[in-house]
């Protein structure tokens, strides 16, 4: 199973449950970094009032303008950056009996800013996530990867190289994908739709840290597991 998606800021529930249900995620860095997307921001919610959300953003500057790759994005001040995402998670979920367990993945994540790359610090935010559900598929980056021109043949192609014979799609990319590249290679597609009840009513919107954070990181692998099971896929981290 492959999924691929671009870097994203502790990324949302939803996200994060797609690959966890992938054997490989590719990092789709050479792409245009889009403001109005995840790839420098996550929306967090607090323990304790759940309709209270605010944005964690990494301040970005694109040094091309608006054709700027993920990968060139720069972070604005990183050493301030830093202090204010290590401020802003304590401060949501300080309180939380698993922040012990999330804290300890932090490092790695803070030390990315020392970086002064956005990409480097999303992507380290979503292994960090990864790794605390125990995940232990491979994380492979698509600007080192060979692969022909086309939006669909493209992600094909990255595919083939993790040797695939399946290619886990979010509804978006559902709405353009053409099958037929991943049809010459015996690629299956298939759709993934979380539902949209109990924990995954804000799936869509809120950093999976939250739900993380709520029911520990054991029950939530539990719950990512159970949809890849009702998906059909075999997960990685089974």
């Amino acid at each position: 199973m492959c999924a691929i998606h671009q870097p994203n800021l502790f990324p949302r529930l939803t996200t994060l449950a797609k690959l966890f249900a992938a054997d490989h995620w590719i990092v789709l860095d050479d792409v245009q970094f889009t403001r109005r997307d995840y790839q420098h921001r996550a929306r967090v919610g607090a323990l304790d009032e759940p309709d209270r959300r605010q944005w964690l953003t990494v301040p970005t500057r694109l040094p091309h303008g608006r054709p700027t790759l993920i990968r060139d994005a720069l972070i604005d001040d990183p050493d301030r950056a830093r202090r204010k995402t290590e401020r802003m998670l304590w401060q949501h979920y300080g309180t939380s009996p698993h922040w012990p367990a999330l804290a300890q993945g932090l490092g790695p994540v803070l030390d990315a800013f020392g970086t002064g790359r956005t990409a480097a610090v999303a992507a380290a935010s979503t292994r960090m996530l990864l790794d605390r559900l125990g995940w232990h598929g491979q994380i492979l980056t698509s600007s080192d990867l060979p692969s022909r021109p086309g939006r669909s043949q493209r992600l094909a192609d990255l595919c083939v190289v993790t040797g695939a014979r399946a290619y886990v799609c979010g509804t978006g990319g559902m709405t353009y994908l053409d099958p037929a590249p991943f049809d010459a290679e015996g690629i299956a597609v298939i759709p993934f739709q979380p539902p949209t009840t109990s924990i995954w009513s804000s799936g869509r919107r809120l950093s999976a840290l939250s739900a993380l954070a709520a029911l520990g990181p054991q029950i939530l692998a539990a719950r990512l597991q159970r949809l890849a099971l009702d998906h059909g896929l075999v997960a990685a981290a089974a």
